[in-house]
C-alpha cells in the first residue's frame, strides 16, 4: 500500500490512543459524531469529514476495525481497492453524505455508509485519512440494535392465593434490560436469566410470585428505545372447572407506550402441583394469521325468533325496545352461528362496523364460540368458560372502559387502545387453540387455550347501544386446509340432542 500506509500501520501497531492522537500537519484535521446507531437490517451512515474543507478526492482513506490490514473500505488514487477488503463487508460499504448538506468527497466528507447492518457490524470503526501534507484519524462507534418480540407472560395458579409469573422475550440486540412492576413499585424478580442465540440475538427469561388479584406489568427494553410491555390485571380467585373447561388461556395485553401499540402475551393454567417455574412446553404458541387464513369457513347466523336482536342476511345489531336486563349485555342479544364443529381447524371474520367511516367502530361485542345448544336467556346465568362460552368480548361499561375481556374466571382487563375494525376468529379443535386476531393490524388480540367437547358453535353477540351493526364476513371461494375436519349444521345438531 506504499510509504504512507505504512506508516499507517506503524501508528496502529503502536496502540489505539495514538491513532486519536493530533494530527502531523495542522492542514489536516479528521472530526467524527459519535455514537451512531442504527437498526439490524438498515442503512446507517458513520459520519467523518475533514477540517479544514478541502477535498479528498486525492487523498488516502482508510476505514477499519481492529484488524487494519483487512480495510472496511480502503480509498486511494481516487478508486477503491478491494483486494484486501474484510470480506463480510463486500458490497456493502461506500462513501456516504454527513449530513443532508454534503456535497460528499469533493468537501472533505469521507462518511462511511453502511448498508444491511448486523449484529457483528456493532463496535468502534477508525476513520483514517492521509496526505503529503500529514494524516489523522479518528474512532466512531456503532451501536446495532433489534427490537425483539412482545413479552410472552406465562402464568401458574399456587396455593395461598398466589401466581407464578414468568415474563420472556427474544430476538434482541444488545442484551435488553426486563423490569417487573405492579401498581405501585418495581418488583424483585426470583429468577432473571439471558441466553444467546447463533445468530447473536438475545432472549431473556424471569419469574417471580404476585397476589392472584393485582396488575402486573413486565417490560422488556434497551437503552434510548421504547421498551415492549405485557400487562394484565387479575380480579378474584380463580374458580375450580369441568367438563370442557378452559385449562388455560392465553392473551395479548394491548398497551400504548409513547405513539406505539405494543403487544403482549399472557398464558395461565388453573392451579395444580406444579413446580414454581412454568414449563416452556405448557405454551400453546398462536397459530399466525395467514396460517388461520387457509381454513376460512363461512359461517352463517342461525336462524331465531329473538326479538330483541335485528338480522338481515349475515349483519345482525341490537333491536331498537327495551331490554329487560337494562343496558347490560347479556346472552338476550347473543346468537350461535353454524356451521359447528367436531374436529379440525377454522376460521372466520367479524366486522365491527369498518364499512362505515361515518358511524365509527363498535365498542360493545362478543366474539367466540360455544358449546351451548340452545343460549339461555335467563338473566342469572352467567356465560363463562365453566359453563361452554369461550369468547372475547369489549365492555362498553364506564367502570371499565376501554376493555376487553375473556369469559374466563377469574377475569382479567385489557386495556385497549387502538379497536379492531374486523376480528378473525381461529378454532383449532384438536389443540384446544381458540384465537383472536386483528384483521387490519395483522396482530394477534388473544388466544384462549381449552379442552372441548362435543359440537362448538361459533357465537355472537352484537351488544347494545352501538350506531355500527356487526357482520360476519362471507368470500366466494373459502379457502380449503388440509384439515378441516368435521362440521355439523346447528340444525341438525339440535334436532339430534
Amino acid at each position: 500500500m506504499g510509504a504512507l500506509m505504512m506508516h499507517m500501520c506503524l501508528v496502529a501497531a503502536l496502540g489505539a490512543p495514538l491513532c486519536g492522537a493530533a494530527p502531523v500537519s495542522g492542514s489536516l484535521e479528521v472530526l467524527i459524531r459519535t455514537p451512531v446507531r442504527v437498526q439490524r437490517g438498515q442503512t446507517t451512515t458513520l459520519p467523518c469529514w475533514l477540517n479544514p474543507p478541502q477535498s479528498a478526492d486525492g487523498l488516502e482513506v482508510s476505514w477499519y476495525r481492529v484488524h487494519y490490514e483487512s480495510p472496511v473500505m480502503y480509498y486511494r488514487a481516487k478508486k477503491f481497492e478491494n483486494a484486501s477488503q474484510e470480506a463480510s463487508y463486500v458490497g456493502r460499504v461506500s462513501f456516504g453524505l454527513k449530513d443532508a448538506a454534503s456535497v460528499g468527497l469533493t468537501a472533505g466528507d469521507v462518511s462511511l455508509k453502511l448498508e444491511k447492518a448486523t449484529v457483528e457490524d456493532a463496535g468502534d470503526y477508525t476513520c483514517y485519512v492521509s496526505s503529503e501534507q500529514g494524516y489523522d484519524s479518528e474512532s466512531v462507534s456503532l451501536i446495532v440494535t433489534e427490537m425483539g418480540t412482545a413479552p410472552l407472560l406465562s402464568a401458574v395458579w399456587k396455593e395461598g392465593n398466589t401466581v407464578n409469573m414468568s415474563c420472556e422475550s427474544e430476538g434482541w440486540y444488545p442484551e435488553p434490560n426486563l423490569r417487573w412492576s405492579d401498581q405501585k413499585q418495581v418488583l424483585k424478580p426470583k429468577s432473571l436469566k439471558y441466553s444467546k442465540d447463533s445468530s447473536g440475538l438475545h432472549s431473556v427469561h424471569s419469574w417471580l410470585l404476585v397476589s392472584s388479584s393485582t396488575e402486573v406489568s413486565c417490560s422488556v427494553g434497551i437503552s434510548d428505545e421504547q421498551p415492549k410491555e405485557a400487562r394484565v390485571r387479575m380480579e378474584n380467585s380463580p374458580q375450580t372447572e369441568s367438563g370442557s373447561s378452559a385449562a388455560g388461556w392465553v392473551l395479548c395485553a394491548l398497551l400504548l407506550t409513547a405513539m406505539l401499540v405494543l403487544l403482549g402475551v399472557l398464558y395461565f393454567k388453573q392451579r395444580e402441583n406444579r413446580t414454581l417455574l412454568p414449563k416452556e412446553s405448557d405454551v400453546i404458541q398462536p397459530t399466525s394469521l395467514s396460517a388461520a387464513n387457509k381454513c376460512y369457513v363461512n359461517v352463517t347466523l342461525e336462524k331465531t325468533e329473538n326479538q330483541y336482536i335485528l338480522i338481515r342476511g349475515s349483519k345482525l345489531r341490537d333491536a331498537p325496545c327495551d331490554f329487560p336486563d337494562g343496558q347490560k349485555v347479556t346472552c338476550i342479544t347473543a346468537i350461535k352461528g353454524t356451521p359447528g364443529f367436531s374436529s379440525g381447524q377454522h376460521y372466520w371474520e367479524v366486522s365491527l362496523g369498518r364499512t362505515d367511516a361515518n358511524v365509527g367502530l363498535k365498542k360493545s361485542w362478543w366474539v367466540g364460540v360455544t358449546s351451548a345448544t340452545v343460549i339461555s336467556e335467563k338473566l342469572d346465568v352467567s356465560p363463562t368458560t365453566s359453563n361452554g362460552f369461550w369468547f372475547l368480548s369489549s365492555n362498553p361499561d364506564p367502570d371499565k372502559t376501554g376493555s376487553f375481556q375473556f369469559s374466563t374466571e377469574p377475569n382479567v382487563l385489557l386495556p385497549v387502545y387502538s379497536r379492531p375494525g374486523t376480528v378473525g376468529v381461529f378454532l383449532n379443535y384438536d389443540s384446544g387453540e381458540l384465537s383472536f386476531h386483528d384483521v387490519e393490524e395483522k396482530r394477534l388480540i388473544g388466544s384462549l387455550t381449552a379442552t372441548f367437547t362435543g359440537v362448538i358453535f361459533p357465537f355472537f353477540n352484537p351488544g347494545k347501544g352501538d350506531k355500527a351493526t356487526m357482520e360476519i364476513l362471507q368470500r366466494e371461494e373459502p379457502g380449503q386446509s388440509s384439515d378441516m375436519g368435521n362440521s355439523v349444521d346447528s340444525t341438525a345438531q339440535e334436532t339430534e340432542s
